[in-house]
Formats: C-alpha cells, structure tokens, sequence
C-alpha cells in the first residue's frame, strides 16, 4: 500500500513539474516579445523625461492640475489658467521638434602648453543635410567653463566657425567637449539635445627649469654607479689583496707579485646601472597651500625630464601610482593629473615601500614633500634603502629659505622657488 502511494506521489509530482514547465516555457515566449517591444518604448520615456528640464515639468504639472481642478471645481478661471500653459508647452514643442543635419568639429591649438601659455579653440558647425536647418544653440563644456555658441540658419553645405580661447592659467588637464546642439524654446520649457563630438585633452603642463648636469644622482653613469660592495670582477678598481684559493689568475696583478714576492689579485667596487626613484608626497595635510603643492610638481616634473633627457633609468610616482617616463613628454602629461590626497592619504613610508617594491633596489632616491612634512616621515621613508642608495629630499616652503640640513641620514634640500633648485641640487651634489 505505501509503495503504490509512493508511486502515486511520484507520478503527480512529476506531472506537475512538467506542466509549470511547459508554462514557464509558453511565459517566457510570451514575455520576450513584449519585453523588445517595451524597449524602445522605455528608451523613447527616457529621451522624452531628458527633454523635458525641471521648469518644463513644473509647467506641464501645473497644467494638468488646474485643468483637473478646474473641471472639478467648475472654476473657469484654473481651466483657462491650465489651457495657457498647455498652449505654452505646445508652442515649445514646435520649438523642440525638428531635424539638425549637423556636422560639427573641434580642435584645440595647440593641445600642449606650458601653465600661462596661449591655447585657442576652434568649433565648425556644417549642415551636412540637403534642407536649411533653423538655428540653434551649440554648447561646450570646457573645463569648469561652459561655452556657448549661437548658431544661425544654415542652408545646406553652409559652415559657421567659432573661435574660442582657453585658460591656462593653472596647471591641468582640461577635457573640451563634447559638442552638444541644443533645440528648445526661449523659456526653456522643453530642451532637445544632441550629442556631436567627443572629448578632447589640453594638458597644461607645470612649469620646469633646466637643471645642471653635474647634479649629484643626475648624470649620465656610462659606467654605472660605484657601491660600498667589494667585488672580484667589475669596472671600479678598489685596491690588491693576496691571492686566495679558487681566485681566478685573469684577476692576479703581476707586476705587484714580482716585486712582493706573492701573488695578489685586484678587488673591485661593484657597479651598477643607475636607477632612479623619485616620489612626490601628495598629501594635503603636507602642504601649506595650493601654490605650494604646484611648486613641488614643478620640482618633481623638473628633476624627472631632465632624468629621462640623460637616458638614465627612472621610476617616477606619486600617492596615486606610477607616472609614465618613456618621454619627457609622457611624465609632463602624467603631471597635469596630479592633485593633492585630502582624505585617506597613505603615509609617506607606504607611498614609497609600494613604488620601490616595483623595481630593483634604487641607486638615488629623491622625495619631494611639503613644508608642513614631519622630519620623522622623511627619516622612515630612508630606512626603507641600504647604505648604497643615495637618498635625498627636496622639501618645498615658499615662506621659508634656501637651506641644505641633515636629518639624521637623510639631506633635505629646501627650496623656496624653482629657480632655486639647479643650485641647490649643486651644492647637495658637492656635499654627498
């Protein structure tokens, strides 16, 4: 008896599955259709929603309530308050409807410049259709900025040109565009829009001085870069010393060993390819102003071109990353990106542990910081090196002066201006 029961449950269950999966099946072809259907439907919503800006809907819903009310309340005055400010959205709306056969192009000249140089602009508006199109109104973002740009009627091949200048006055990276059209009315009830162009960059960059090269750290090492390491084979002879087993004889100074009776062999000082880390501390609360956050990017954007002219290896960084050093073009572009960490700054020593971890262990390292940096986050970030790496930092304080100091290992070389640092990396040159 149970098991016929067992079977019996079996047999609905499996009947039942198999009907809520056939209507599943029938739903599913059912909802699909309806759902493309839907689509364009909830795209055209949403474009007609853009169209409509916050004064517009305020109109429209004002228009349907006194209607509402109006025909409710039997009070004439709220219908012909509600008529007139449907006949008012109407109106816009001729404004709004339309074909735009636009053709539009933006240039920037040129589209690198150095901070207070001279940047133009330049936008094209061609009808590229073969009816006049009415005029309207061209906007581009530009920067913080907004331009405008009335628009005649153009009849068809006709191009009107606009020419705008762009400022410099600060180091960035400015985006212009993109070119939008904008179709509405005087009062902005309803507004069509349409996108023309894409985003374009203007990398102003900071301000450089061209440094000396009889910098220490900033040479040209043909030869590599002599260390503390005694080594049997390099470049850099060290001094003699008396032969050992296993010595090779290619290293047995024979002239020596004639004339003291034992053979000696030649010691060297291990050599190595330069290789650079320079890091800017980007955190806010170092910095006593903005002004003084763009002398330390000069500093930084300075010492890197300079590196990168010389041929010589670098890593360049900062709180954000790594910048780009395959040109003096590419760090001076990375520069322009920069901005001050004012919340959830790392420390300084991790900033530097995570830009060293990416490469061997630095000949040189400089570290450009603010005036307000704390002496003991510039002592910890040099216990992050060996004896062997050359460590220095340039701290900026334009209400200070020019003054080298030793800080435990470390030489902090601080500037009050840019010009200041080819000399001061002279004197910090003779000194190491």
């Amino acid at each position: 008896m149970s098991s016929t029961l067992g079977g019996l449950a079996t047999s609905v269950s499996g009947t039942v599955t198999s009907r809520l999966a056939a209507l599943s099946t029938r739903s599913m072809r059912f909802i699909e259709p309806v759902t493309r259907a839907a689509a364009p439907v909830a795209r055209a919503g949403r474009t007609a929603a853009a169209a409509v800006p916050v004064q517009g809907r305020i109109v429209i819903g004002g228009a349907i309530g006194c209607l509402i009310a109006g025909f409710l309340l039997h009070w004439s005055e709220l219908v012909f308050i509600g008529v007139t400010l449907a006949a008012a959205v109407a109106i816009a709306a001729g404004y709004a409807i339309g074909r735009t056969t636009y053709a539009v192009t933006v240039e920037l000249n040129p589209r690198r410049v150095i901070v207070g140089g001279r940047a133009l602009g330049r936008i094209a508006v061609t009808n590229s259709g073969t009816r006049p199109v009415l005029g309207s109104r061209m906007e581009l973002p530009v920067g913080a900025a907004h331009a405008e740009f009335q628009l005649p009627r153009l009849a068809p091949g006709q191009e009107h040109e606009d020419l705008f200048a762009v400022p410099t006055h600060r180091r960035a990276l400015i985006l212009a565009g993109p070119a939008t059209s904008v179709r509405g009315d005087q009062l902005g009830l309803l507004r069509r829009t349409q996108t023309w162009t894409d985003r374009i960059e203007l990398f102003v960059h900071p301000l450089t001085t061209r440094l000396k090269a009889s910098a220490q750290g900033l040479v040209r090492d043909l030869e590599g870069q002599a260390t503390k390491s005694i080594t049997n084979s390099d470049l850099a002879f060290h001094a003699l010393r008396p032969y050992e087993q296993g010595d090779s004889m290619r290293n047995v100074h024979w002239r020596t060993s004639a004339r003291t009776g034992q053979l000696m062999v030649r010691q060297y000082q291990e050599t190595r390819r330069s290789q650079m880390l320079l890091v800017l501390g980007a955190d806010a609360a170092h910095y006593a102003s903005d002004d003084e956050f763009e002398l330390a990017v000069s500093v930084l954007a300075s010492v890197g071109v300079h590196v990168i002219g010389e041929e010589n290896q670098i890593t360049a960084g900062w709180d954000g990353g790594t910048l780009h050093t395959v040109s003096p073009v590419s760090l001076l572009d990375d520069s322009c990106r920069l901005e001050p960490v004012k919340r959830g700054a790392k420390p300084l020593r991790e900033v530097v542990r995570t830009l060293a971890a990416r490469r061997a262990q630095p000949s040189v390292v400089l570290l450009v910081v603010g005036s307000q940096t704390p002496p003991a986050d510039i002592r910890a970030v040099a216990t992050l090196f060996n004896h062997d790496t050359v460590f220095t930092a340039v701290r900026v304080d334009e209400a200070g002066e020019a003054v080298l100091r030793r800080s435990g290992p470390v030489t902090v070389a601080s500037v009050t201006a840019l010009r200041e640092l080819p000399l001061m990396l002279s004197r910090l040159g003779t000194r190491q």
